[in-house]
């Protein structure tokens, strides 16, 4: 079982990129928020309480890490959305209602997208530039 202490789980963290470790925290609230509504639908208050606990902490851990200096209009941007999802977590505990979760669900899924995309973008800029710098170096 993959949990808190789990040596892999670990080791993949430690020994991943700053873009994978995003990819995983984005899949990890995703997660957590799908098993939520899930627990929710079912009538389990507690387990719907916990699953909402773990993937706020996560958001919560995003918008904590958004660096301002650098692009000040995105990272404002996102913390808007990740302030959005947190209150849609609240909304989602007190009432009960899984509209609320369905609504982080589709807009973390779309960041989540979005990430991808721009990482493989910057990947093939970066293999293009090296490529680049090689011809040129010769």
């Amino acid at each position: 079982m993959l949990g808190p202490g789990n040596p892999y789980q670990k080791t993949q963290v430690t020994t991943s990129s700053p873009e994978k470790i995003l990819l995983m925290l984005y899949d990890g609230a995703l997660n957590f928020t799908k098993i939520a509504r899930d627990k929710m639908v079912k009538g389990d208050k507690p387990g719907k309480g916990k699953y909402i606990s773990l993937a706020q902490a996560i958001v919560a851990e995003l918008m904590n890490t958004l660096n301002h200096d650098i692009a000040p209009v995105i990272a404002r941007d996102l913390e808007r959305l990740y302030v959005y999802m947190i209150d849609e977590y609240v909304a989602a505990n007190i009432s009960n209602n899984p509209t609320h979760l369905d609504n982080v669900i589709r807009i973390m899924s779309k960041m989540r997208d979005t990430w991808v995309e721009a990482i493989d973008l910057a990947k093939k800029e970066r293999l293009a530039g090296g490529s680049l710098q090689m011809s040129q170096s010769r």
